[in-house]
């Protein structure tokens, strides 16, 4: 069966071809009065024409398998608690050998600062990324922060991922004790978005210490209005769960609002769409002959669904490691949905299906 590898190719193909038409018109003009043309310069112009071909079939299908090769899944974990230093470095060995790409940790009182634990971890590897999911905008000043950013993207050798958010409602307890207002659900935000503007324009101005690339950018959320600021701003997209009505009663349901929000993030970041990272976190993961899932998650922030409704949405993946792996196939390929971030507690389960997908 013919292939047709791209009207750019065909066109280039079919001038290469007029061309040698063109010179076999030529040796015929020279026959018809008597003279012959010399043989080794047209044997010459032929063999050019050809390789002229070669070299645009082969560069139209390279054309063609580049826009067929899907986008490579990233997988991260998150861990957001260790009682020492060895541990930290241990599970940040295991997150590596499971073949994780990034290790995340919170930003949250109570737990240990963002940046030396994921300084700490990154000595204690090889190549997995660190990265912070996620630091809440409102704890910092914006030039304190990217001081911050750009001296732990040195210390790990250019392995820092740069999650931002702008600090869920329940944060509100942890922002009084720091002694900082808490502002409206759009004031944080806007300071999130305003946030990534300054720091962006203080790493590209001569910013001390300097910053030798583009740190990239996660932002996570879940509502319209953050999720619109991460579609604008972002390098990756994480959606913290995808909104779905209370009557939810199938996965096909639970797809379809997946779809939904992708479709929200296609209008919303426009033609920065096809650069963006597409992320989805898993609230829970049910792999099985692995242990029953762990839903608490899923119930923080779907406390109005019940347990079998918690089934049927995308960020609670349940079946075997096969099946699991082909859902997330599906994701990539249908929704463009490649970055997939789990809890410590499901690392070890989840790992099972990174081995179905690598």
């Amino acid at each position: 069966m013919a292939t047709n590898v791209s009207g750019t190719s065909a066109s280039a193909s079919a001038r290469a071809f007029s061309g040698h038409r063109s010179d076999i018109g030529g040796f015929r003009d020279s026959v018809a009065k008597g003279t012959w043309p010399d043989a080794a310069a047209v044997t010459a112009r032929v063999d050019a024409d050809a390789e002229s071909v070669r070299s645009v079939n082969v560069q139209g299908m390279e054309e063609v398998r580049n826009k067929m090769t899907p986008s490579a899944f990233r997988f991260a974990v998150g861990f957001s608690a260790a009682g020492s230093r060895a541990e930290w470095r241990d599970k940040a060995q295991q997150a590596e050998d499971l073949g994780y790409d990034v290790i995340q940790v919170p930003d949250h009182l109570g737990m240990t600062s963002p940046f030396p634990t994921v300084i700490v971890m990154a000595e204690a590897t090889n190549h997995v990324h660190v990265g912070t999911m996620v630091l809440n905008a409102g704890f910092y000043r914006p030039a304190l922060l990217a001081r911050d950013v750009a001296t732990v993207d040195q210390l790990t050798d250019g392995r820092f991922e740069f999650g931002l958010g702008a600090g869920p409602d329940f944060a509100k307890p942890e922002f009084e004790a720091a002694g900082l207002p808490f502002p409206g659900g759009r004031q944080r935000i806007d300071y999130m978005r305003d946030t990534i503007g300054e720091i962006r324009s203080l790493f590209a101005n001569g910013h001390q210490p300097p910053v030798h690339r583009r740190i990239p950018l996660l932002v996570a959320g879940r509502g319209d209005r953050l999720v619109r600021v991460a579609a604008e701003h972002a390098d990756t997209v994480a959606l913290a769960g995808v909104p779905v009505g209370a009557d939810i009663d199938s996965e096909d349901a639970g797809t379809a609002a997946l779809a939904r929000r992708v479709e929200f993030v296609r209008s919303a970041a426009g033609e920065r769409f096809a650069d963006l990272e597409l992320g989805l976190t898993m609230q829970a993961v049910d792999v099985q002959g692995q242990g029953a899932a762990d839903l608490s998650l899923a119930r923080r922030f779907n406390p109005e669904l019940s347990e079998a409704q918690l089934r049927y949405l995308p960020g609670v993946l349940h079946g075997s490691a096969r099946s699991i792996a082909d859902t997330l196939r599906h994701y990539r390929d249908a929704y463009s949905v490649t970055h997939y971030s789990v809890s410590n507690t499901h690392m070890t389960t989840f790992a099972k299906v990174i081995e179905q997908l690598r």
